[in-house]
């Protein structure tokens, strides 16, 4: 069959894109084409990887909407939404296709304010066991420290709310039909949702 140079149009502004540019030429069947910009298993994991459904960043929190000082707020993630997700490309009438899977690892937690602490310390809440990033909140877990989280140590001001950024890490690797297969490089998807922190207050006789 003929093969013929076709850019990609989601990466049509890749100044690389402009190296694919070879006239059409003839390639017998079953033979991989002499060419080194030719679509091989990695760049259909490329493709592949376009077009995976990755689910926006929405974390869980607990409290709701508004924290409260010296109280931490529990962070997790929906284990329904977040969870391993996989695309195959293929190259018609070749038999060759490639699987790109994605499989989130990590939550990093960055409170928006250097006067909080995160939980654990280190901000990065890895994966569980059960496939779960950090745990809901439930009835009964009011006097532990959350495995995902943070702590406010000052009430929001004037200056508004905190602005609270969440991070999760894909750890994407792929396979094909010829055997090959590696890593791609880990995918970060983000957002950033405001927190009020309001201070309670005591009177003490």
């Amino acid at each position: 069959m003929f093969w013929a140079a076709v850019k990609n149009p989601k990466r049509k502004d890749d100044p690389e894109a402009n190296a694919c540019d070879k006239q059409p030429f003839w390639v017998d069947e079953g033979e991989p084409p002499n060419e080194p910009l030719a679509v091989s298993p990695q760049v259909l994991a490329e493709y592949a990887y376009d077009e995976l459904p990755v689910p926006g960043t929405e974390i869980e929190t607990a409290p709701a909407g508004k924290s409260t000082v010296n109280l931490p707020t529990w962070i997790w993630l929906d284990k329904a939404r977040f969870r391993k997700l996989s695309v195959t490309a293929s190259l018609p009438g070749t038999g060759l296709s490639a699987t790109t899977t994605a499989e989130p690892v990590s939550l990093r937690v960055e409170p928006g304010t250097p006067d909080a602490r995160t939980y654990p310390a280190s901000g990065v809440c890895e994966i569980d066991e059960d496939g779960g990033i950090g745990e809901p909140f439930a009835r009964g877990k009011a006097d532990r420290n959350p495995p995902c989280g943070v702590g406010y140590l000052r009430a929001t001001g004037s200056d508004g709310p905190y602005p609270l950024r969440a991070t999760v890490t894909w750890k994407i690797s792929w396979t094909s039909t010829n055997g090959q297969g590696g890593d791609l490089p880990d995918g970060t998807f983000g957002t950033t949702q405001d927190v009020t922190v309001r201070e309670i207050q005591s009177v003490n006789r």
